[in-house]
């Protein structure tokens, strides 16, 4: 039996493991791009039937600007990096709802919508910058394959058998509806759900960086995030990190990501074809605007 589950696993980490780009860390993906796609634009278009959008037509230009700003840098990094492939999958969509709760949410393929809540804290454009290049790289890093591909091994107890990866666009849907145990939940799920944060973080920081976005500018918004008084609950039971520990971790990452600030550079460190030495083209510096009320 156990030999059994061995061998279950090391089929699995032959057959889906992949990188994540810029962090390189191994993922176990168990879905293609398209299953994911499919099930992203099923449940965006549901969303947005009852989403109301932005009546502030300058906050709204604001976020598609920054947020094709932020694309337009990841791009530009995918191609100069060897990863021109990966664009194909993405079709940049951002959205700013009438939502007073401050958050902001990316599905894959690179929907992301921004709720106005979230605006009082970002300020600033740069602000902004750091909760969208926290949701661009979520999809960068494929986090919700990852997270299906996850939920597929402990829905089956890690043996997932060959009939049922062959079938894996059924297999998908119906785990995108389940309910896990409390056991999965908070010994597996959910602290691997912090990891991606925390990927989406990094990421984030330095996409924003690239965009020609000062990542610095993330401190200030979750510690105004911090603020808000609401109610929190313990971070092991949280798919977020604590307030603490992710502010402490992204002082830790900043000076990775200002090197990115400062050169303009779309290269991974220590490469020197197709660097630049500058801020491209769609990288110079602007003005930052204020959030308008």
């Amino acid at each position: 039996m156990k030999k059994g589950i061995v061998a279950v696993s090391m089929l699995l980490l032959l057959s889906g493991c992949s990188s994540v780009a810029l962090t390189g860390r191994k993922q176990l993906l168990l879905v293609s791009d398209s299953e994911v796609m499919s099930l992203s634009n099923s449940s965006f278009q549901d969303y947005m039937k009852t989403a109301k959008a932005s009546t502030n037509v300058a906050n709204t230009a604001m976020v598609v600007r920054v947020g094709k700003r932020i694309a337009n840098a990841v791009e530009t990094y995918l191609r100069n990096n060897g990863m021109a492939d990966q664009i194909q999958n993405f079709a940049w969509e951002f959205h700013l709802v009438q939502d007073k709760e401050p958050n902001a949410f990316c599905m894959p393929g690179g929907k992301i919508v921004v709720n106005e809540g979230i605006l009082p804290y970002t300020q600033t454009e740069e602000g902004l910058a750091i909760v969208l290049g926290h949701e661009v790289g979520h999809a960068v890093a494929k986090h919700s394959a990852e997270r299906l591909s996850q939920q597929m091994v402990a829905s089956y107890g890690g043996q997932i058998l060959n009939g049922v990866l062959s079938s894996k666009s059924t297999a998908t849907q119906v785990l995108a509806q389940q309910v896990y145990g409390l056991g999965a939940q908070y010994g597996v799920m959910l602290p691997y759900s912090r990891k991606n944060e925390s990927e989406a973080d990094h990421l984030g920081l330095v996409f924003a960086a690239m965009a020609g976005y000062n990542p610095e500018a993330a401190i200030g918004f979750w510690q105004r995030m911090a603020s808000a008084g609401a109610q929190k609950i313990p971070e092991f039971m949280s798919t977020h990190p604590s307030d603490v520990s992710r502010i402490n971790n992204i002082k830790k990452l900043i000076p990775e990501a200002m090197k990115y600030y400062k050169t303009g550079q779309t290269q991974l460190p220590g490469q020197s074809q197709k660097q630049t030495s500058g801020k491209s083209s769609d990288q110079q510096p602007y003005r930052f605007e204020k959030v308008t009320k």
